[in-house]
């Protein structure tokens, strides 16, 4: 793979900033993600179960490499409260060299 697409951004939500706070302690001890930004106060609008819905959400920013994604889904999946919680993931197409090195160190 090549250094552009070795490492990713992902993007999760949760109901409230203390599911989120667990999430992200489990994937940084865990070395999933090399850090977790819990951004409190979002608004999502979503179609679910046949309607649109709207939530007070929680999101997470999550810095990682794209080896570790499998199994930042199975953590966060595991640790979660809804049905099917949001994980994607973007391309960090640019980086400075000593963060990029920080996530190779530490992202297992």
């Amino acid at each position: 793979m090549s250094p552009q697409n070795q490492y990713i951004v992902v993007l999760m939500t949760s109901p409230s900033v203390e599911e989120a706070k667990k999430i992200t302690h489990a994937l940084v001890s865990g070395k999933l993600i090399v850090c977790g930004n819990i951004v409190p106060g979002i608004q999502s609008i979503f179609f679910w179960q046949g309607k649109v819905a709207q939530e007070n959400e929680v999101l997470i920013i999550g810095k990682s490499k794209r080896s570790a994604f499998p199994g930042i889904v199975e953590k966060v999946k595991s640790l979660h409260s809804y049905t099917l919680p949001e994980i994607i993931a973007l391309p960090l197409i640019e980086g400075s060299e000593d963060y990029l090195q920080w996530i190779d160190e530490t992202v297992q």
